[in-house]
């Protein structure tokens, strides 16, 4: 066993454990209640089953639950002076339960904790080979963090990735339509009755819970989908099912790639969940219908600004290619333009690629969408420069016949032409030949021609003549001219396919360093392009090389290897497949670095703060110290008999340089408690009268006292008077300093839909925008360059202090020049309303 081993460990799972997550739409749905049943069934059927972690939140229906089932002791962790109860992880791993019950999945452990997040001890328990069921709400999945909080108003600190609930084997949602869910709350069935009232009126208000319910159903939705795609690839089901419309649209970098997207466009609109593909077939021909690099990047910037994805896969059929592209990502339409060539071109090449596409859909639905080029001919002719089987086949065929057909339209026409012509258009005959089926046609064209020319046109007529040395000659050399002029045109040919080959491999590597930069990086991401450039049935990163002959591997570095399976590739696809493999081996990297970064940033971090709060502090401290230490050293001096007056004076001097000393402290020490989220409140009615007259002494004795003006029709705000008093007099400060001399700073206040706004404006320099939110950094002052007028916490302080008692402070222009900063509280008959950074991770409300 390894010394860091906990006991009971010592054998590697047989297994990792399986992951049940039940999602809650919002807090109080039952989501908790939900996961003790799960856990009571699966301990009736005879699983052994513990309750790691549940948090009932002093719910008598909740705690009930519990009963009848092994509740494991919590870890107690001390932090600065509290104890806070946590997941004992080793405790679960001695006891090695079937099944453990750990709630609030997204919860951030207690310093001290073995791991920082929940999600990371649920992991721990899953390698060990021990199935846990859990439970989050919504608003905590990371992707979401942003959204929610433009919701609902208030931040989720306590995130859990999205990838560690996708990965769980189950995932069920609870769910509550809106009104049940407030009923509840209105009952007391969530919340204490204290709570009650400020929670329906904030963040249980029903457009909040409608739209958390929408996110819920839309995430859960996607996660289905993921698994019935991952069901299909695993059982080889080819066939499309239509359980989501998915609308793909073919583009060329034609012109009317731009009309083909907005139709597809409005097709998915008319599903409520519809979505868009795009996808361009990189041909190895070079017959992509004249794509043009630059076409096909504002058509993909369309697709993306439409909401949809836009994909770039290579075949050398496309109607194959795009069908195999719909039905790997089940899309249930397909929309193609109609083809651009004229009447002619379709008589002499046949059927096109929409028809071939509509032969080969089956149970896709085909849109045909004509547009403006429609039947105008391409923008450049398409040359032919590919040798199909049936041109094969042709080429040889049209070496016998052609020059026979020739001999039979010359001999009729005998005696209008000389021998020098004839030969020519036998020449001119076997060059087609050449185009149409290279060099073993045109060699069998040339021996045809060559024989037809001597029997019917040399003399004597009606014999072969190869006594005659001219003759002899001449057929030598036409023969071979014309087997020359065929391997040239087969060269060309050839080059022509290697070109065209390169020009889509680099379309390819175009689009995929396009989309990189854009910034689908990510080994997924990646991992899911891979399979549909190459039209494989998956593609996947294994720790080990697979026993598969059929699969196509390629070594990414770190013992890790790109594994493809569906097809096997042929060499000039793996070339391609190497480019794509060191996009992902680089990603690889990315992440690990990325990761590695995440844990150095706290570290750097707190030697930051710590860097400067030395530099800051190293004059600011030792000044006042400094001046009150040479106060009392002179009062204490025997050598020196002071004067009653100089006696005051030096006394007030050691006075105000101890109070100056004793700010300083108090700032560093709440912004501490502030960050360590360990501030008291006491929220009451406050009245600005009760607070400015204190909050407006610490004004310097040389300084004009501010100006007060429109304070009586203000009403009391929600506040703890000591704060609200720290952070005026904070922002009376920082405006006087700024301020031209004899300049008085001015006080104003209003009330506006339920809040007080305070001002407290300046006429100093004012701030550029960009350096406005700067200024409430910790240690910072504008320009970096004072150290003799504070430690620069005064902003930074104040704005905590105010989003501690739910406020706001932000800075605006001052009309005619300066800074005006705004203090935003509540109305005090809001007592009891959410704070966006206490402990309850339901939602975000409560005070600590």
């Amino acid at each position: 066993m390894k010394l860091d081993e906990p006991p009971g460990v010592s054998q590697p799972p047989t297994r990792p454990g399986q992951l049940k997550v039940f999602l809650g739409a919002a807090p109080g749905v039952g989501k908790t209640c939900r996961m003790l049943d799960e856990g009571r069934r699966r301990a009736a059927r005879g699983t052994d089953v513990v309750a790691g972690y549940v948090e009932c939140h002093g719910r008598p229906l909740t705690e009930a639950k519990l009963d009848g089932l092994e509740t494991l002791e919590r870890a107690r962790i001390a932090y600065r002076g509290r104890t806070y109860p946590e997941l004992d992880v080793d405790a679960v791993l001695r006891r090695r339960p079937e099944v453990v019950l750990v709630d609030e999945l997204a919860h951030s452990n207690a310093p001290g904790c073995r791991n920082a997040k929940r999600w990371q001890d649920v992991e721990e328990l899953l390698a060990a080979g021990i199935d846990v069921v859990t439970a989050v709400n919504v608003q905590h999945l990371e992707s979401f963090n942003d959204v929610v909080e433009k919701i609902t108003r208030v931040p989720q600190h306590a995130t859990v990735p999205d990838d560690v609930v996708r990965r769980a084997h189950q995932i069920e949602l609870v769910d509550m339509p809106p009104e049940a869910l407030r009923r509840r709350m209105a009952h007391g069935d969530i919340y204490p009755p204290e709570k009650i009232d400020a929670a329906l009126a904030h963040y249980f208000r029903a457009g909040n819970l409608t739209a958390l319910r929408e996110l819920a159903l839309l995430w859960v939705a996607d996660r289905v989908d993921e698994a019935l795609q991952k069901y299909r690839s695993e059982h080889g089901i080819g066939g499309v099912w239509e359980t989501r419309e998915r609308v793909a649209v073919a583009l060329t970098g034609g012109p009317e790639g731009e009309t083909l997207i907005r139709r597809a466009a409005r097709i998915a609109a008319r599903s409520a969940r519809g979505e868009l593909l795009a996808v361009h077939v990189a041909r190895s021909d070079g017959l992509a219908g004249g794509s043009s690099a630059a076409a096909l990047g504002r058509q993909r910037r369309l697709v993306e600004s439409l909401g949809g994805s836009y994909h770039s896969v290579m075949g050398d059929d496309v109607p194959t290619a795009l069908v195999e592209f719909a039905r790997a990502e089940n899309a249930t339409q397909l929309v193609l333009g109609t083809s651009r060539r004229g009447r002619l071109e379709r008589f002499l090449t046949g059927r096109g690629i929409g028809d071939t596409t509509v032969a080969l859909s089956s149970d896709i639905d085909v849109h045909m969408v004509t547009h403006e080029r429609a039947g105008c001919g391409r923008l450049l002719p398409s040359r032919r420069r590919t040798l199909p089987a049936s041109r094969l086949v042709a080429g040889p065929v049209a070496g016998l016949l052609l020059p026979v057909l020739l001999t039979f339209v010359l001999d009729r026409t005998r005696g209008t032409l000389n021998l020098t012509s004839e030969a020519l258009l036998f020449l001119v005959t076997v060059v087609g030949v050449a185009c149409i089926g290279g060099v073993v046609s045109a060699l069998v064209a040339a021996v045809t021609a060559s024989l037809l020319l001597n029997y019917w046109f040399m003399p004597p007529i009606g014999a072969f003549t190869f006594s005659d040395p001219d003759s002899t000659l001449a057929l030598g050399v036409f023969a071979l001219v014309a087997v020359v002029v065929a391997g040239v045109v087969d060269r060309s040919l050839r080059l022509s396919r290697r070109a065209a080959r390169a020009t889509a491999e680099a379309e390819t590597l175009s689009s995929l360093a396009g989309s990189v930069v854009r910034g689908d990086h990510t080994v997924d991401a990646l991992l899911t392009r891979t399979r549909e450039t190459f039209a494989v049935d998956s593609a996947e990163l294994a720790e080990q090389p697979v026993d598969d002959p059929a699969a196509t591997q390629v070594s990414v570095g770190d013992g890790l290897h790109l594994v493809l399976r569906g097809r096997t590739l042929p060499a000039s696809e793996r070339r391609v497949l190497a480019a794509f493999a060191a996009h992902v081996t680089a990603a690889v990297e990315r992440a690990r670095l990325a990761e590695a970064a995440a844990e150095v940033e706290p570290v750097r971090a707190a030697d930051r703060m710590r860097t400067a709060l030395l530099a800051a502090v190293s004059h600011d401290l030792r000044t006042p110290l400094a001046a009150g230490w040479a106060a009392v050293g002179s009062l204490r001096s025997p050598d020196v008999d002071f004067t009653a007056g100089e006696r005051d004076e030096l006394l007030a001097t050691a006075d105000e340089s101890m109070a100056r000393l004793s700010r300083l402290i108090d700032n560093l020490l709440d912004m501490s408690r502030l960050q360590a989220g360990a501030l008291t409140l006491n929220l009451r009615a406050t009245a600005l009268e009760e607070v400015l007259p204190a909050a407006l002494e610490s004004v310097p004795a040389d300084a004009p006292l501010p100006l007060i003006r429109d304070l009586g029709e203000v009403p009391p705000m929600l506040a703890d008077p000591p704060l609200l008093e720290r952070v005026i007099a904070n922002l009376v400060s920082n405006a006087v300093r700024y301020s031209p001399p004899g300049q008085p700073v001015l006080i104003t206040a209003s009330a506006l839909a339920g809040r007080v706004e305070l001002r407290v404006v300046d006429r100093g320099p004012g701030l550029p925008p960009t350096d406005r939110e700067r200024i409430f950094e910790p240690f910072q002052r504008f320009g970096d360059t004072d150290n003799t007028t504070g430690v620069g916490l005064g902003l930074a302080l104040a704005r905590g202090l105010t989003e501690a008692m739910a406020g706001t402070l932000a800075p605006e222009d001052t009309p005619g020049g300066g800074l005006t900063m705004v203090l935003s509280l509540p109305f005090a008959e809001t007592v009891g309303a959410h704070l966006p950074w206490g402990r309850d991770t339901q939602h975000g409300t409560g005070v600590t």
